[in-house]
């Protein structure tokens, strides 16, 4: 009976949790705020921006931290991330995000931030982009500053960049960078010096907050 019980509140709470459209809220919530836990979609491949217990190696100029990779399913909890504000700074709850902002992205499962730094990537040997910190603290270089195209808010499903506050590096991906063992058809995503479509992203999945 209680595992009856357990199935039926999953089937009941999932649909909320990774819902892509506003079907599940009782009005649209358009605008992406703070605190919300997201999923992010790079336009060009359609990967979702994803970490795993998998570290990167630290010879060849390698950082040893937590690897970032692009992933080809929608339904991994892994590829979830919360929006804070930046390093050694809160911003409230539902706070809207705005063009230039200075964000965070933890990852979900792993409490760790989406960092880059001047370490190497491993396929296109560019800035590596890993997770870094304990428990959402680590440092500047989790610092990311938001680019909407439109240049205000940044609305959901909007075409979004991310620009690395340290190394001003843009988030990319691209499709041809494909790993093998131990995490084959997963894509590498590192920092880019152009801004171009390999640096274009929107949101997906997520559990939105409405502003305040």
């Amino acid at each position: 009976m209680k595992s009856l019980f357990l199935i039926l509140i999953l089937c009941i709470t999932i649909p909320f949790i990774f819902a892509n459209e506003s079907q599940y809220e009782d009005h649209p919530i358009t605008k992406v705020t703070y605190g919300s836990m997201i999923k992010l979609a790079h336009i060009p491949t359609k990967y979702r921006l994803h970490s795993h217990k998998v570290s990167y190696g630290s010879s060849g100029g390698g950082s040893g931290q937590q690897s970032v990779t692009g992933f080809p399913e929608n339904d991994d909890s892994n590829s979830l991330w919360v929006i804070k504000g930046p390093h050694g700074k809160r911003v409230l709850q539902g706070t809207v995000v705005k063009n230039g902002d200075t964000i965070r992205l933890v990852h979900s499962n792993t409490k760790k931030n989406l960092h880059s730094h001047l370490a190497v990537s491993p396929l296109t040997k560019q800035n590596e982009v890993s997770c870094f910190g304990e428990n959402g603290e680590g440092d500047t270089g989790d610092n990311w500053i938001v680019e909407p195209e439109s240049g205000k808010d940044w609305m959901r499903g909007e075409v979004v960049r991310f620009k690395h506050a340290d190394t001003k590096t843009y988030l990319q991906a691209i499709e041809s960078a494909k790993y093998q063992n131990p995490i084959p058809g997963q894509i590498e995503i590192s920092g880019g010096k152009s801004k171009n479509e390999d640096t274009k992203w929107r949101t997906e999945e997520g559990i939105y907050f409405d502003e305040k």
